[in-house]
């Protein structure tokens, strides 16, 4: 992909990579490596990458979780993991 992603794009693959994996959990760097072609690039675009996993997450789309507990990925320091969230019956 070239030029930076619009938040649409970024959204649509954190829900598509989510669901495809669920119900395991990915690593918000394998978006933004299946966004951006070269290493700086998606290094850059993750500040973008978890306003985006928080906006799915207020949304009930996704779970962020770091350790296991549920985090806001806006403000979580560190390693963070997403998931797709399980279908309520």
């Amino acid at each position: 992909m070239t030029g930076d992603p619009s938040e649409a794009v970024i959204e649509q693959a954190i829900l598509t990579l989510t669901a495809a994996r669920a119900p395991r959990t990915i690593c918000p760097s394998e978006v933004a490596r299946s966004l951006m072609a070269n290493e700086a690039a998606w290094r850059a675009l993750m500040p973008t990458l978890r306003e985006a996993a928080g906006r799915l997450a207020d949304a009930g789309l996704i779970e962020v979780t770091q350790r296991g507990v549920p985090v806001d990925p806006r403000t979580a320091r560190g390693p963070i993991r997403l998931s797709a969230r399980p279908a309520r019956s």
